[in-house]
């Protein structure tokens, strides 16, 4: 099976999905890795801030990050190998590597941050880090 590592910076929480001021490019990547792993495909993501021993432990991790800087994260290894850098893959990147059959991305039904906030908040949700907002 194939090994799919995703080593990104530090990000607030393990997703960077919290907070107000959310990146949507996060967004994406998180519902594109959750569906490759639902589809039976083999990944794994690092935040930097989180799990720092994951960059320690992986010699091409480390080497990267020594060399190129946070500033160069993410890092996207395949079975070990790197294959991209500086920017989260696609959809259709992770199906390749994983061995999948592409599916459509479905469309982007967000809230306006103001309505996603209060309905959290409504329903008793809180942010990754506990509270309303980010660490």
């Amino acid at each position: 099976m194939t090994n799919i590592q995703i080593f990104e910076p530090g990000l607030c929480c393990g997703t960077g999905i919290c907070g107000v001021d959310v990146d949507q490019q996060l967004i994406t990547f998180s519902a594109d890795m959750d569906w490759v792993r639902t589809e039976g495909g083999n990944v794994a993501r690092f935040n930097l801030a989180q799990e720092p021993l994951a960059f320690a432990e992986n010699d091409t991790a480390r080497t990267f990050l020594h060399t190129a800087g946070e500033e160069g994260l993410p890092v996207v290894l395949v079975n070990g190998a790197t294959v991209l850098t500086g920017r989260y893959p696609t959809r259709a990147e992770l199906a390749r590597w994983a061995g999948l059959a592409v599916a459509p991305v479905p469309e982007a039904r967000l809230l306006p941050m103001a309505t996603a906030t209060a309905t959290a908040a409504e329903q008793g949700d809180s942010a990754c880090c506990g509270g309303t907002s980010c660490c």
